[in-house]
């Protein structure tokens, strides 16, 4: 039996019924007891993402009930194999705070196929702010087929997974143009100069048209769907990808006959499905590329790092718009 002690947690036990009415408990839990083929990490540091607050609202239907909430750490190795012992360590899956308890608790057990070390540059809370935004951004790149050669629109580039898409896309050699909905400049890491478009005052259509020659865009990250998807699509040349991830309107109108006459291609993208052994695969190929500093972990504010008992507030706070990369510290 562990010696170590208990710990703090949020647990999850029935669907909230609105965001103003969290319905979100601080417990105390044991260490977990882990398997031969297990660690035990002390969690230091977990971001907060749309999926946890949503999965909180009954957004998530294959979610289980009661669950501690929670995709992605960074956190200490407490237990296990003799080798991983003390390694201070990242991940994220979507199984983690969905189907299986998560990360949002001190006490994580998670399987040493699914354990890699952080990056050596990374403070805790970088490393607990990266895993699935930068998980998806990769997932739906690696699915598109992104190459040199693509010239590619991120739609809501300020978001965070838009960030890790346009770094991703400009490491790779892409020309890359992004649109908000106002005239606030882009705010992330970019590896080459990017464009951001105003869709709120700029026609972003006619701009984009004009600056590829008529052609339009070969790829289109969508990272928020319905409130772009018919800018994404008059702007996609022909044969051109289009990555969604997510929406707020399941049911819009679909043009079949533009679809088909363009030979586009539809790239769904659920980083649930992927689990923290195959975040574990995707962290394998940024890790170098973060500690070199081509790639970079989205900036820390203190004021959105919060303990445990401000978790409702963090988890409001994510849903309502913020700017910052929101973090619990269990």
């Amino acid at each position: 039996m562990t010696s170590l002690p208990q710990g703090r947690a949020l647990r999850v036990s029935e669907i909230s019924p609105d965001l103003d009415h969290l319905n979100v408990e601080i417990v105390t839990i044991d260490p977990p007891a882990i398997g031969d083929d297990q660690v035990l990490i002390e969690v230091m540091a977990a971001g907060v993402n749309p999926s946890d607050v949503k999965a909180s609202l009954g957004m998530m239907p294959h979610a289980t009930w009661p669950r501690i909430p929670g995709r992605d750490f960074g956190g200490i190795v407490r237990e296990g194999p003799s080798e991983l012992i003390g390694k201070q360590v990242w991940g994220g899956g979507g199984e983690l705070g969905i189907s299986r308890d998560g990360t949002h608790s001190r006490w994580l057990a998670l399987d040493v196929a699914a354990v890699r070390e952080k990056p050596s540059n990374f403070s805790m809370e970088q490393a607990g702010s990266v895993g699935v935004p930068f998980i998806t951004a990769h997932d739906g790149l690696r699915e598109a087929g992104l190459s040199a050669d693509d010239v590619v629109l991120v739609c809501a580039g300020n978001g965070k997974v838009g960030q890790a898409v346009i770094q991703l896309a400009t490491m790779a050699g892409a020309t890359v143009y992004a649109v908000g909905r106002n005239d606030q400049g882009y705010v992330g890491h970019a590896c080459a100069p990017i464009e951001m478009l105003d869709s709120s005052t700029q026609d972003v259509e006619q701009i984009l048209r004009d600056k590829t020659d008529g052609k339009g865009m070969s790829l289109v990250f969508n990272t928020v769907g319905s409130p772009y998807f018919d800018l994404a699509n008059k702007v996609m040349a022909k044969r051109a990808r289009q990555v969604l991830i997510s929406t707020f309107d399941r049911a819009i109108p679909f043009d079949i006959l533009h679809f088909f006459r363009g030979r586009h291609k539809y790239i769904g993208i659920d980083s649930l499905a992927l689990t923290s052994h195959d975040g574990a695969i995707i962290f394998d190929d940024l890790k170098p590329k973060f500690e070199d500093g081509t790639l970079k972990p989205f900036p820390i504010v203190e004021a959105a790092c919060h303990p445990l008992d401000d978790a409702v507030k963090a988890y409001q706070s994510v849903l309502r718009g913020t700017s910052n990369r929101v973090i619990l510290k269990p």
